[in-house]
């Protein structure tokens, strides 16, 4: 069986189709990047590769340290299972998954992702996907994120794990004291998104997709992370647009000194001494630092004046903000669509131009449950039309009808227009015969999916129970 070959050019790949040996058996699929070659495969029309490496294992001496290149390999590298997740808290039963969405092992060598391509790409929207959890949970692997639909629909999806917890946003002064005087600190899920949007850059025209059209997307607290690269220096110029899924935070900055206080409170529980070593830091075990009450969260994302310099509160205050197309929203079971339009209204005041949305639609089979509405991470398995592969929907007593899946269909076209949109568009078509226009204080537009989609003014949307039965 021939492979499906796709070479690296500056323009459009090079395809060579095969054909499966079986109907519905995919075909291997080879691409070459900037490490080297792989191997995934190609099904019905979509391109998959899985647990490519973007960056070195952050092992040893590069644990709490921003990302560095991935080594090259030696001929072709299977890409064909995804790698373990990020270190976290998981069930010990090995069966249930936890409040993330993740069961089994996990590795601190993580920082792999996955592209879902259409397989006849030329110059696709690329979409960053960046996974919700708390900041400590998840994997970009999940069932929901399955970036299938999208490919069928001409979009790239690429799904990252970064680092969580401690390992990711962590501080302490030994940590401070021997950092050379460039590197990042406390601020590792970050450096690593940067590191992703920097790997896409230089190799995603080898899957047929436009590095000058991508957008980074999240949910929950990858939606954070979205909102926190809205003033990240060094991703300007990276992407293009940006989806913020619940996730609407505008946060203090907290300094060093008060972070790095923080860390070391955080090792005290551990029983490690007030004069820990750099080394001896990072001898604690991963598994110790995720099964501790006073480490598994980290210690939040300091201003370090080197890789983060400003809070996206003050750079929106100041314009000095990555002035990109912005989509915002949240869900009707959950707590957040004041924080969304006032977010709406800060990153769409001057510029490019902001859309509000508020998903609001309770599917059958999860009717008796949800019952405040859609709780937090419901709209996941629409917007990118993964009913299949979603845990939700595959724990259900029930099933998907015929009406879920016509939401999902208009659901994700929202998302695809929005990827495949002008930056300087002032209203998307989507839904089938919706005109979204963007969010200001004079139009109030927001976008509101029920069984149907419709626009309404803000106004008229109440904020959302302060709790729900939630899983980011």
């Amino acid at each position: 069986m021939t492979a499906v070959v796709i070479a690296a050019t500056t323009s459009a790949p090079i395809l060579a189709q095969s054909q499966a040996t079986q109907e519905g058996a995919p075909a291997p699929v080879i691409v070459k990047i900037d490490s080297g070659v792989l191997r995934g495969e190609s099904r019905d029309g979509v391109n998959v590769f899985r647990g490519v490496p973007y960056a070195k294992p952050p092992i040893g001496v590069l644990r709490w340290k921003q990302p560095q290149q991935p080594d090259s390999w030696p001929g072709e590298r299977a890409a064909i299972a995804h790698e373990p997740p990020c270190p976290q808290p998981v069930n010990i039963d090995g069966k249930s998954a936890n409040a993330g969405g993740v069961v089994g092992p996990q590795s601190e060598d993580c920082l792999y992702l996955s592209i879902y391509a259409p397989a006849k790409a030329n110059r696709a929207p690329v979409v960053l996907w960046l996974h919700g959890g708390g900041a400590f949970l998840g994997s970009g692997q999940l069932g929901s994120y399955d970036g299938t639909s999208n490919a069928r629909r001409g979009v790239i999806t690429v799904s990252i794990n970064y680092r969580l917890g401690a390992l990711a946003n962590f501080s302490h002064p030994a940590l401070s004291r021997t950092a050379g005087a460039q590197d990042a600190l406390g601020n590792f899920a970050l450096t690593d998104a940067v590191a992703a949007l920097q790997w896409v850059k230089h190799n995603v025209t080898a899957f047929g997709g436009d590095p000058n059209n991508v957008t980074i997307a999240g949910q929950s607290a990858g939606g954070a992370m979205v909102v926190n690269l809205l003033s990240i220096p060094s991703a300007r110029g990276l992407y293009h647009k940006a989806i913020i899924q619940s996730g609407a935070l505008l946060r203090p900055g907290q300094s060093m000194a008060d972070a790095e206080s923080r860390g070391v409170e955080a090792v005290k529980a551990l029983g490690l001494p007030a004069d820990v070593t750099v080394e001896q830091l990072r001898a604690v075990s991963a598994q110790t630092f995720v099964s501790s009450e006073a480490t598994r969260r980290g210690v939040a994302t300091p201003i370090d004046h080197r890789f983060r310099t400003t809070t996206t509160g003050e750079a929106l205050n100041a314009g000095t903000e990555i002035d990109v197309p912005v989509m915002v929203g949240s869900n009707s079971g959950e707590a957040g669509f004041d924080a969304a339009r006032a977010l709406a209204r800060l990153t769409g005041d001057t510029g490019a131009s902001a859309w509000l949305y508020h998903f609001a639609y309770v599917p059958g089979f999860r009717r008796d449950e949800w019952q405040q509405g859609a709780i937090h991470s419901a709209e996941l398995m629409f917007t990118f039309d993964s009913i299949d592969t979603s845990s939700w929907a595959a724990s259900a007593s029930g099933k998907a009808d015929a009406a879920d899946r016509a939401v999902a269909e208009r659901v994700q076209s929202c998302w695809i227009a929005f990827y495949k949109m002008d930056p300087k568009a002032k209203a998307l078509r989507c839904a089938g015969d919706v005109t979204w226009p963007a969010h200001t204080e004079a139009t109030d537009a927001t976008l509101q999916f029920k069984e149907t989609a419709r626009i309404v003014k803000s106004k008229t949307i109440p904020d959302g129970p302060s709790t729900a039965n939630a899983r980011s």
